[in-house]
């Protein structure tokens, strides 16, 4: 009978898997961590029962969390504006993103004002190009890629840190213009305003941009033919620039409020060493996850060092099928969890202390440390103090639960707070509030 056959048929599709798998207890009390910090300033926390039954089943969790933790935009080597990157976002449902450009913070503040029309939470993030040099008899130097998260109100000792990066952009113009001498001399007639036009204004271009002009050039016919044939570590045409130390910069992002992790390890030529290495200089994590799943080999290694396992799509905007869409990677609930228990007590450390410097000495270059990758613009002139205290919520409530900002220290800071007029010549006539 057909009810009969239709019967079987659902049963076997049971059997092999079809209906939704349930939460674990554990995966469900980390989906309701990771979503609460999501939602921190549009929804009231909840309690476990909405989440999980008395068996320990997971219900209807309504809104699904998707985290972007590697993307690029026009700011390094990607293809879009960071508005537009927000946008295709947005529309690929992702609640978090990390803008990671390479060597560059200067497109958080453009993501941040998009993100604001999307609800999403945005990480200032940096992909920072260093050189890893291997210390055995064999001595190698290997590019790594390391990436760094931040707080909402960005990186401490910030000078410090862009001293750093704005070193290694200044070394990229070099590297890039080797590369063009390089393919000169390999019969590719290539010119460096060619390339220097592909990476806009003030980008410091990169193999991608390189790669670019040999494919408008006619030289080869995509830009995986470009790596293939000219562009690949130690290839014909290929040049270092003047990129730091892997371990002095792990311990430079831990110094400045970050979360250091380890981008595509699987790029590596030898990643075992340099995990290890990495590891004791205090890195935190490793990417794991792709669009195609998770790499066991690399996972092992993260558990064999207690590393965090994350990952993301290293999105460009190239278009084509060959590269993973934002959003793509599905990171599980309870990698999202472990990263945030470790990053959110770096971040709230990272926040109070540039609060703290300000409270000690209120002056315009402390609070444009606070505020420059916050969605906040300071009027001229003074601020009365219980504006002041305004500031302070307008930085913690998306980043911090109320117990995070009832602590304390953020509890004598505010208390300063309220003594302090606010003065900043330059800046904008508005104080928002969330």
């Amino acid at each position: 009978m057909p009810g009969e056959r239709d019967a079987k048929k659902k049963s076997k599709k049971k059997k092999r898997g079809g209906s939704k798998r349930k939460m674990t207890v554990e995966q469900a009390l980390a989906f309701k961590s990771v979503s609460e910090w999501v939602y921190l300033d549009s929804q009231s926390s909840s309690s476990l029962s909405e989440w999980v039954d008395g068996f320990g089943v997971q219900k209807s969790a309504g809104r699904r969390v998707v985290f972007e933790l590697h993307c690029h935009s026009k700011f390094s080597d990607g293809y879009m504006s960071p508005s537009k990157l927000v946008e295709r976002a947005h529309a690929n449902g992702v609640k978090v993103l990390a803008l990671t450009d390479h060597d560059t913070l200067s497109g958080i503040p453009e993501a941040l004002e998009a993100a604001r029309k999307f609800s999403i939470k945005i990480i200032p993030g940096v992909e920072i190009s260093t050189i890893f040099n291997s210390r055995g008899e064999s001595s190698m130097e290997e590019p790594v890629h390391i990436l760094a998260y931040y707080s909402s109100c960005g990186p401490t000792r910030l000078e410090e840190l862009e001293k750093v990066l704005s070193n290694i952009r200044d070394g990229r113009f070099l590297r890039a213009k080797n590369m063009v001498t390089k393919l000169n001399k390999l019969k590719l007639p290539l010119k460096w305003e060619h390339v220097a036009r592909i990476a806009g204004k003030d980008v410091a271009p990169g193999r991608l941009h390189v790669a670019r002009a040999l494919v408008e050039a006619g030289h080869v016919e995509n830009l995986k033919q470009a790596f293939a044939r000219y562009l690949f570590d130690g290839g014909p045409a290929y040049a270092i620039g003047s990129e730091p130390p892997a371990e002095e910069t792990v311990r430079l992002i831990s110094d400045t409020g970050g979360v250091a992790v380890l981008a595509h390890p699987w790029a590596l030529k030898n990643p075992v060493p340099i995990i290890k290495s990495l590891k004791d200089a205090g890195l935190h994590g490793v990417e794991v996850y792709r669009s195609d799943g998770k790499l066991a080999a690399y996972s092992d290694l993260a558990d064999a060092y207690s590393l965090l396992k994350i990952g993301g799509s290293d999105y460009h905007g190239r278009g084509g099928q060959s590269e993973s869409d934002l959003g793509s990677v599905n990171l599980p609930v309870l990698a999202l969890h472990e990263f945030l228990t470790v990053a959110r007590p770096i971040w709230c450390g990272a926040i109070k202390d540039m609060l703290q410097l300000y409270a000690n000495e209120p002056s315009d270059a402390n609070l444009a440390r606070i505020t420059r990758f916050t969605k906040i613009k300071v009027p001229k002139g003074n601020l009365p103090p219980s504006q002041g205290e305004d500031l302070i919520d307008c930085c913690l409530s998306s980043w911090l639960t109320v117990d995070e900002r009832r602590n304390a220290e953020f509890e004598d800071i505010r208390s300063r707070f309220s003594n302090i007029s606010i003065k900043q010549a330059s800046a904008e006539v508005i104080l928002e509030k969330n």
